[in-house]
């Protein structure tokens, strides 16, 4: 390869992860042994079941489709563009090829040799790392097993991002342009200009029968092939592809790759023997795509202000409603906007360390409470602590000084992007929740071991955690505190336990609901302290008594005691249930009057959901009866 292509090629691949890792005359020499494919237009790269290539791939310029077979159906995978790395396989497996790689439209592909990179990988960690996550996520094969909810800004989507894309709604031109079969090519054309439209839906007796967009004046008309005095339907595709209204983006998505069509037709019955109702081109994907969870972390990690953050948190909103709407589990809902609000606060703490500098000792920050235990759908309260390694004594101050302005920076940051101010102030930005890792041992010593002494200060928020930004082994240190106390510890347990069955009972004697006395939200209920709270507190009681780490979500901690203490399994389960059921009437409370969903106007609810909510909160008196004989309550009692 002659010089300046090799510079060109160079300059490219400098813009794009993980060689932006490398330095320029690295570059250079690995774009000698490039080689530059033409792909044209629905060629294939490699297919499933191919012997593995002796490289990898760049897209260079078009769009490259990565697909697999699902349910004996090719199932669109991801689409590659400009910048994006596939085809890594041979790096880290020895089995055939497990996707198909096709052309969408005309592409140049850059082919790099597996024995001129693996050098630099092994010499770079974050080249590595970064091919690691990019193989995880390009792999859905069971075959693989690598593919556990990663979710990385450069390809693919986890399962339960496609299980959201599959049923996220679908916004589509609802007035088409509709014209006769007799219509001259001439005015058809005009009457496209005139409406501002690519396309136009054929119709006879308002039945589809074909369609012609752009491409096709383009390609007939322009070229000669077709004089404009011809009737429209000379040019025009034919049979047209139908689909019904309440198509999703994914489903729109792969009739389109399976058709090789860019315009889809909606009728009343998604087919061409009822009405046209609408049409749906590639631009409305892109549209509806611009708001995934997958392009929602690529803006999250481009992004440079809190403004530019709240615009992704008000998109997130937008994914939630709709999903709620659509009857997407709350499971896959709330790990969605677990990962999102997560790296939010990442790139919050990122921005921080930006304006103040590089810190001077490594740190984690834990996000507590409902973000730690990612069941955050609303924008309810920020609470987070920092956690940094120790250092000497007389580094402690300026330290402790630098994380607290960091801290501070990040928490308000996060309040520009609407979540507020923890009105206990659990925030690491509270001197008290920013300290060394000595410092949160003690403390967590102190909460455990002797619970009525401090019993103004202990929350068991702080015992929900999941780490936002930071050194893992900070994480781990912190976990092994807590379940190193928490070995037959009767005492604290014991504390726990009768803090759960404090919150007020939801419904009185007479199985009524118990509504807000005074106060501004009179005569509502408050679903969050009467009903959700007894539940979030019961599952991690049991999951700290029964010794199971690294799980923070509600509903899953109720299914992991469902699984290790099978003699209650009944009631953990319908307790998992109960919370999902529960969480959906608060977050929709909250989207429909924009606030914490927290008290609810039982008068709004039909007689039927109210009924929904009332045999949610059955379970409760069963989980209370378990945790009274559990633990045989006495000393706070």
């Amino acid at each position: 390869m002659s010089n300046a292509i090799s510079q060109r090629v160079a300059d490219f691949l400098k813009e794009h992860e993980p060689f932006n890792y490398l330095p320029y005359e690295d570059l250079i020499q690995i774009a000698n042994t490039i080689r530059v494919i033409n792909l044209e237009k629905h060629k294939s790269l490699f297919q499933i079941n191919d012997t593995l290539h002796d490289c990898f791939y760049v897209v260079a310029s078009g769009v490259v489709h990565l697909t697999v077979i699902s349910d004996a159906e090719e199932t669109l995978l991801n689409k590659c563009y400009a910048g994006d790395i596939f085809g890594l396989r041979p790096f880290f497996a020895k089995n055939n090829y497990q996707m198909t790689a096709k052309a969408r439209e005309e592409s140049i592909i850059y082919a790099v040799p597996i024995a001129t990179f693996k050098p630099f990988v092994a010499q770079n960690v974050e080249v590595l790392n970064f091919l690691l996550e990019s193989f995880a996520v390009n792999t859905k094969n069971s075959l693989d097993n690598q593919n556990n909810g990663l979710m990385s800004d450069n390809v693919g989507y986890s399962d339960s991002q496609s299980d959201m894309m599959y049923f996220q709604s679908l916004s589509y031109n609802k007035t088409p342009l509709k014209i006769s079969a007799d219509t001259a090519i001439k005015d058809a054309a005009q009457l496209v200009t005139e409406n501002m439209v690519d396309s136009a839906i054929i119709i006879d007796q308002s039945y589809p029968i074909g369609i012609v967009t752009d491409k096709d004046f383009r390609s007939k008309v322009a070229t000669g092939r077709f004089p404009l005095s011809n009737s429209i339907d000379k040019i025009m595709a034919s049979p047209v592809i139908t689909v019904t209204e309440n198509i999703s983006v994914a489903e729109a998505q792969l009739v389109m790759l399976k058709h090789s069509v860019s315009h889809l037709c909606v009728t009343t019955d998604g087919t061409d023997k009822s009405e046209v109702k609408g049409i749906i081109s590639e631009h409305d994907l892109v549209v509806a795509q611009a708001n995934n969870p997958g392009v929602l972390l690529k803006e999250i990690k481009r992004s440079q202000t809190s403004k530019e953050l709240k615009l992704v948190r008000d998109k997130l909103t937008d994914i939630i409603q709709s999903s709620i709407n659509k009857n997407i589990p709350l499971t896959h809902i709330n790990s969605i906007a677990g990962e999102i609000t997560l790296a939010i606060i990442k790139r919050a703490v990122e921005q921080s360390i930006l304006d103040l500098g590089s810190p001077p000792a490594r740190f984690a920050w834990l996000s507590i409470g409902s973000q730690g235990r990612k069941e955050q759908l609303l924008l309810t309260d920020q609470d987070s602590i920092l956690v940094f390694e120790d250092v000497s004594a007389e580094k402690y101050r300026d330290v402790k000084d630098y994380f607290v302005k960091l801290a501070k920076k990040t928490t308000s940051t996060l309040e520009k992007v609407g979540f507020v101010s923890c009105p206990q102030g659990h925030m690491a930005s509270n001197m008290l929740w920013c300290k060394s890792l000595t410092d949160w041992t003690k403390q967590y010593n102190s909460w455990m071991n002797t619970p009525g002494e401090n019993s103004n200060e202990i929350s068991s928020v702080f015992f929900d955690y999941e780490m936002a930004f930071g050194e893992q082994k900070i994480e781990d240190a912190i976990t092994e505190t807590i379940f190193k106390n928490a070995k037959n510890n009767v005492l604290f347990f014991d504390y726990l336990g009768n803090d759960a069955l404090k919150k007020p009972t939801p419904l009185n004697f007479f199985k009524k609901f118990n509504l807000e006395e005074d106060g501004e939200n009179k005569g509502k209920f408050d679903i969050k302290t009467r009903a959700l709270m007894p539940l979030i507190d019961g599952a991690r009681l049991l999951v700290m008594s029964n010794n199971i780490k690294g799980i923070n979500n509600t509903y899953l901690r109720y299914k992991q005691l469902a699984m290790v203490d099978p003699k209650f399994s009944e009631v953990y389960l319908n307790c998992a249930d109960s919370f999902l059921v529960l969480s959906k009437f608060r977050a929709a409370e909250g989207l429909k009057n924009d606030n914490s969903g927290q008290y609810i106007n039982l008068d709004e609810l039909n007689k039927v959901d109210k009924e929904k909510l009332k045999n949610a909160l059955a379970p409760m008196r069963e989980l209370e009866e378990l945790i009274k004989d559990r633990f045989q309550l006495t000393q706070f009692s």
